[in-house]
């Protein structure tokens, strides 16, 4: 009882919360407006406001909101995932080279060929370095002899490193006038946000939450123990090639338009487990929506902290990263 009443208190505690992050991220930024301002742009109150305004509001502030909302709900989503499917509380997306191989493919097309698919070539070029290293984990995976949980983070650190060191070979061997753009992006942000690119983040969401639906009882089934899940049917081999290559997908859709964001999907999963405990029906929504209120609010504080410069989002996250691995480190025995 006292478990469900932790729970709901934290989940409607972290919506209210949201709610207030999002109104504040949309009227935050070089250009400061009301709450009214912003209502009044959506057309919740009768409040005419400037074309100018409208279209700040709507146009760039609306989308990168919601790319900040969809992003960190999906990371912490993905997080989750990794740490039950590798039973290590360290797994994150970028632990198995899913962010690296993201980062090469962006980098190789921005210092090698520029945009010649337009706005949309760093998102493509980013998800296929992602898909890329996905399936050189795999392969990899694959083909050596065991293969349990700890083999799997062997491999992704294995492939993380190579594309590490791809990117930083791209970088300083190709066209020098894109490092700044190459560095931002490397580190995070949200500038790239749209209304054109946002079904990408949408169908990473929607990916996560079709898995999680059709396989909720095979997850809490495998953290009994690998021998107590084959006994209770359940192909855990399968499982976890099925959600890593779900996990690699999602990220690939989300970093190819945000960049490299760490932590998010370490830290959230450790927070909602206090309050949710481990069955995923309940662990996951709450990871998704304390995700999104950490990286919205995490991206209030880029745009403001330096104003009118915007930090890149990666560096808050990071930071935020820091001290919270420094206090579990302090508070463990």
């Amino acid at each position: 009882m006292r478990t469900g009443y932790r729970y709901h208190l934290a989940m409607w505690g972290a919506v209210v919360v949201l709610i207030g992050v999002m109104l504040t991220s949309v009227a935050r930024g070089p250009v400061s407006l009301s709450l009214f301002q912003v209502l009044g742009a959506l057309h919740l109150v009768d409040d005419p406001v400037p074309a100018m305004i409208s279209r700040i509001v709507t146009e760039l502030r609306i989308p990168r909101m919601l790319l900040s909302v969809l992003t960190g709900a999906g990371l912490a989503m993905v997080g989750a995932l990794l740490q039950t499917t590798t039973r290590n509380d360290l797994a994150d997306p970028f632990l198995f080279g899913l962010s690296s191989g993201a980062s090469a493919g962006a980098v190789l097309v921005v210092t090698r060929y520029g945009e010649r698919l337009g706005a949309f070539t760093l998102p493509i070029s980013a998800f296929a370095g992602g898909v890329c290293s996905a399936i050189a984990v795999i392969t990899l995976f694959h083909f050596r002899k065991q293969r349990g949980a700890e083999h799997l983070v062997l491999c992704g650190l294995a492939i993380s490193f190579l594309f590490g060191a791809l990117t930083s070979y791209f970088i300083f061997s190709g066209d020098q006038r894109a490092a700044s753009a190459v560095l931002f992006w490397s580190l995070g942000g949200l500038g790239l946000a749209s209304w054109d690119n946002l079904p990408f983040a949408v169908l990473s969401l929607a990916l996560l939450a079709g898995f999680i639906l059709l396989r909720w009882r095979w997850l809490d089934g495998v953290l009994a123990g690998e021998q107590t899940a084959l006994s209770l049917g359940i192909d855990v081999r399968r499982l976890r090639v099925e959600i890593f290559l779900c996990c690699a997908l999602a990220t690939s859709l989300l970093v190819s338009l945000t960049g490299v964001i760490g932590f998010v999907g370490l830290m959230v999963p450790h927070l909602c487990r206090h309050f949710a405990g481990v069955k995923h029906l309940l662990l996951l929504p709450l990871c998704g929506v304390w995700g999104a209120v950490l990286l919205c609010g995490g991206d209030i504080v880029s745009r403001t902290i330096l104003a009118p410069q915007e930090l890149p989002i990666g560096i808050i996250t990071a930071g935020i990263g820091g001290v919270f691995i420094l206090i579990q480190l302090v508070r463990s025995p």
